[in-house]
């Protein structure tokens, strides 16, 4: 099952020509272009993904296994006034997290594999742009990470959390943004980078520290005052939070808690997400400046 191919345009066809669009002085046919080759690489995303259920139930294990094992277990430790919340329901946002960041970071690497393996270079001889590739790339990522959240939604249920269409469509429309910003990011490392060794080893020091001063799995306020200043540089601290206060609007009783705070100031949910988009954006078009750049 293969995607899509990025064809080249009739090499008889071009500016001046009878019956050709005059591409010099009129961008709907490059526009036209762009769009295609963006559809082709989000349409092969969603075949891999479609074409890979083993694969994509695997990577689904983990987040569960935290949820139902680690959660089941801690939540006969923790006492539900310590947190506002029983810790399954705690947990859930920092599962959510962990279930879209995973499809993320394989975005980055399969560029990088892609750049080795030749296929890039072929993909680049497409006429189009270079930052419209990558924008595909990033739309296929967010997609497929964003449906792989998507899947644990089933079992907001079975931690005690109601299925509400609008706490539903909240946590989705908080995983796309969370999603976007995380693929972004790992595109950003990605294209600054020649070989999928450095990628992993970058990867492997900097994420766990990440995943720790996000409140995922235990509040930010009690870590040190230091850690509180590294969470408040975290992009995934601001994504638990997101999910974590998406719940909270929705069902009563379910205390947001004290997430990601400047001194003793918490963001309002939209300004965190504002920040999550932004930063997600900022990251596309520097990847997209480096993308550019001639081989």
């Amino acid at each position: 099952m293969t995607a899509p191919a990025l064809q080249a345009p009739d090499a008889r066809s071009g500016p001046g020509r009878p019956g050709a669009p005059d591409t010099d002085h009129d961008g709907t046919s490059s526009l036209r272009h762009e769009v295609r080759a963006i559809h082709a690489l989000v349409h092969r995303d969603l075949l891999r993904l479609a074409s890979q259920p083993v694969h994509t139930a695997l990577m689904l294990v983990q987040p569960v296994i935290y949820l139902f094992i680690l959660g089941g277990g801690l939540a006969a430790l923790i006492p539900t006034a310590t947190l506002g919340v029983g810790y399954q329901a705690y947990l859930f946002p920092g599962v959510l997290m962990m279930t879209v960041q995973t499809p993320t970071i394989m975005v980055g690497i399969r560029l990088i594999t892609d750049r080795q393996s030749g296929y890039l270079r072929e993909l680049l001889m497409a006429p189009v742009r270079r930052p419209a590739l990558l924008l595909g790339t990033c739309a296929g990522g967010t997609l497929v990470s964003t449906a792989q959240g998507a899947l644990l939604l089933a079992l907001v249920g079975a931690i005690g959390l109601p299925y509400d269409p609008l706490l539903l469509a909240l946590l989705l429309a908080a995983m796309i943004l969370c999603s976007f910003t995380l693929t972004a990011l790992s595109l950003t490392l990605a294209v600054c980078l020649s070989r999928p060794e450095i990628f992993n080893m970058l990867l492997g020091l900097v994420m766990m520290p990440l995943v720790l001063f996000s409140g995922g799995f235990f509040p930010i306020a009690n870590l040190p005052g230091w850690a509180h200043t590294v969470a408040a540089a975290n992009p995934l601290a601001y994504g638990v939070d997101l999910l974590r206060r998406c719940i909270a609007l929705r069902v009563p009783g379910q205390a947001a808690g004290a997430g990601v705070q400047w001194s003793s100031y918490q963001p309002p949910l939209l300004l965190e997400g504002a920040l999550l988009l932004t930063l997600g954006i900022m990251a596309l078009l520097w990847a997209a400046h480096v993308f550019s750049r001639p081989e």
